[in-house]
């Protein structure tokens, strides 16, 4: 199946601490990890390296950072024809301070040339679009122009016209703080009513199969009729960035297969899960073999 990853492309730049920041001090660091990142660039950068057949778009700068990504991309075997590389813009950059003790991580994203992705000429037809919600006018072009293809957005912060995007796809795989937010209900893992009641009202909002990832508690779904949390591996982690991105290729990469809806997330949360072992999304990428240790039949 042909999957195309749209969305936000920028490079991560991870500085890793025993400890977090403490203001008004130097504070030495003996590592630092480079890599691209971006949620749908990170997506599409598993599904290559899982052997999926995916195109990556988004734009980039004909710089440093630009030619780095480009190059992971690559190697990767992720198809960059539909790569916008422009000369005139600085591409997006991430400073991330990772926190080791608890695999925290606060992220400053610096996109002082942020612009929209040209309009798409595709020589193909997609089978699956996968989309983050930070190329807006783009994706709804797409999932109109290939109503066909499966529709999957990864959807992050809350805003209302990545609400309206979201109400158009077949798979809304959203974060806690998304759901929380178009539902009004703040999840209390103690109160079983309220995860009930969230889930409910986005049900009421959104057409597509729904989806909240939880961090450390895991997935919230709906399977056979009955709503429930698919508990999330236990890890000794170092390092979140990127699980989130991880658990949406995986997800992609079980769709692609066809599999029902319960081994997809059994999919998605054990590389997720994996990933929160390695410092750096692109470099926290489970391999095939580290995934069959906790699948052991996984293709």
């Amino acid at each position: 199946m042909k999957i195309l990853c749209l969305g936000h492309i920028c490079y991560d730049i991870t500085f890793p601490l025993d400890q977090f920041l403490i203001e008004n001090k130097k504070m030495s660091v003996n590592e630092r990890i480079e890599c691209g990142g971006g949620p749908a660039s990170n997506a599409a950068y598993l599904l290559g390296k899982w052997g999926a057949e995916v195109y990556i778009a988004g734009v980039i700068g004909n710089d440093y950072y630009g030619k780095k990504i480009l190059k992971e991309f690559e190697e990767a075997h992720v198809n960059t024809k539909y790569l916008e590389i422009d000369g005139d813009y600085e591409t997006s950059n991430s400073i991330i301070i990772n926190n080791k003790s608890n695999a925290s991580r606060t992220v400053l994203n610096y996109n002082k040339d942020r612009r929209p992705i040209k309009e798409l000429n595709l020589d193909f037809e997609p089978d699956i679009i996968l989309v983050d919600g930070h190329e807006i006018e783009e994706s709804n072009r797409l999932i109109d122009k290939y109503p066909n293809a499966i529709t999957v957005i990864d959807a992050g912060s809350v805003s209302e016209e990545k609400i309206r995007l979201a109400k158009k796809v077949d798979y809304v795989v959203c974060s806690k703080e998304f759901a929380e937010g178009v539902a009004n209900v703040k999840i209390d893992y103690n109160n079983d009513e309220t995860i009930i009641k969230l889930y409910h009202r986005l049900e009421d909002v959104f057409h597509g199969i729904i989806v909240v990832t939880l961090e450390d508690k895991g997935v919230l779904y709906k399977y056979d009729g009955n709503i429930g949390i698919m508990d999330a591996i236990k890890v000794a982690g170092v390092d979140s960035t990127g699980a989130g991105d991880l658990f949406h290729g995986a997800f992609v990469y079980g769709v692609s297969k066809s599999y029902n809806l319960n081994t997809v997330l059994t999919i998605a949360t054990v590389a997720g899960g994996l990933s929160i072992k390695k410092i750096g999304g692109r470099y926290s990428v489970a391999t095939k073999e580290e995934m069959r240790m906790y699948i052991h039949d996984f293709e």
